[in-house]
Order: C-alpha cells, then structure tokens, then sequence
C-alpha cells in the first residue's frame, strides 16, 4: 500500500483503532509530545487514548501538513467548517474552521451538508479504505479474508503475546466487557504453546504421506 492509504493501516495496527475510530480522527487528537492518540467513542462517549507509534510520526507530521494545505484553501475558497463532535457542539463556531478540528484523513473533494447544504470537507470514505485493502490482500497473494478490524485484532493479539495484562489492553482496545478482550487469548495461548502436528515430531523431516503410510503399516 501507498500514500495516506498506507499511513491508515499502519495506524490501524500500530494504534489498535477500529475503522471508523481511524477515519474520524482529528488533527487535534493528535499529541506528538505525549505520545498518545485521543480515541473519541462516539457510541458510549467514553474517550480513551492509545500509543501513537513513534516510527509514524515523520509521516503523520507530514499528513498534517497536507491538510493544512488543503483546509488553507478551503478557507480561501469560502468553505473550511467542519462538522464538530456532539460532546463539543456548543463549542464556538470559529472552532469549526480551526485546523485542529479538521479530519487527518480528509475527502478528496467538499460535499454538501445534508441539512444546511453547506460544503464541507468530510473524512475518507470507508469503502475507499477497504477497496484499497482488499486490492493490497489480493496483491501481497494472501488468500485469506482480511479486512480492516483484522490490523486492529492483530494489535492485541501481540501485546498479549508480548506480556501486556488483559486489563491495560482492554482499555488500549476501548472494550466496555473484558470478556470481549478474552477473546483474544485463545489464540495466545496456542501460539505461545507453539503446538506441533504429531507427524512433526514423530516422523521429523518425513512427508506427510510418508508419515501416514509409515502409521499405517
């Protein structure tokens, strides 16, 4: 994968964030200094934050400089509000054209807002990033499905495996019932057993043809 498209999957593995988690990100909900990502939970608004990969931010200084770029001529053009979190929206209005608040991963062009039919400028559409990934699967010869909560599974499963506690990953991933997060351990405790095939062990080097007619005889 390239681009901006790139940048998406390694922030949905490298942050553990759910697809619409990572389309909705602010500019603002960026924290360079502390390390961290602010995750707005638009269902319960529980906010939480999550690692922001270190080896990501040359790239993701560079995004924010793109859309800086591109909302500096949304405003020159006219246009440039966005559209703020329910938890900010009696927030003042001048806030809704401040850069902090525009999307990291902004649409290619303005659309009309459905109620006051302004243009405004959205994030990426997610059907967009899960054509690209689908393309990138087929692409790599992958023949497994794999869309993109599967970067996000991918991030627990390895700091499971990497020793972090059941607990600090629960609130990494932003589940509400731990038992969800369980979930995720039956797949560590297989690969940390690293269980083998018996025909591994007991016929070692031997094809596994080789194998069964050795059993059968």
């Amino acid at each position: 994968m390239h681009s901006d498209y790139r940048l998406m999957v390694e922030l949905l593995y490298g942050s553990g964030l759910r697809g619409v988690e990572l389309l909705s990100l602010r500019v603002g909900d960026l924290d360079f200094d502390s390390g961290n990502i602010l995750v707005r939970d638009h269902r319960s608004d529980r906010d939480r934050t999550t690692p922001l990969p270190k080896v990501l931010i040359p790239a993701l200084r560079r995004q924010v400089g793109l859309v800086r770029l591109i909302h500096s001529q949304d405003l020159a053009d006219g246009h440039g509000t966005v559209l703020l979190p329910k938890s900010s929206e009696h927030s003042p209005s001048r806030l809704s054209r401040s850069l902090a608040w525009q999307y990291l991963f902004p649409a290619s062009r303005l659309s009309a807002d459905s109620e006051s039919g302004d243009l405004r400028r959205y994030h990426t559409h997610s059907t967009a990033l899960t054509k690209q990934i689908r393309h990138a699967v087929q692409a790599a010869g992958v023949d497994k499905p794999a869309q993109a909560r599967a970067f996000r599974h991918s991030f627990a499963t390895h700091l499971l495996e990497a020793g972090y506690d059941l607990r600090t990953v629960q609130q990494l991933l932003g589940h509400a019932d731990i038992g969800t997060t369980e979930i995720y351990t039956y797949l560590v405790d297989r690969n940390s057993r690293d269980v083998q095939s018996p025909l591994d062990w007991l016929f070692p080097g031997v094809s596994e043809s080789a194998a069964i007619y050795s059993l059968a005889a």
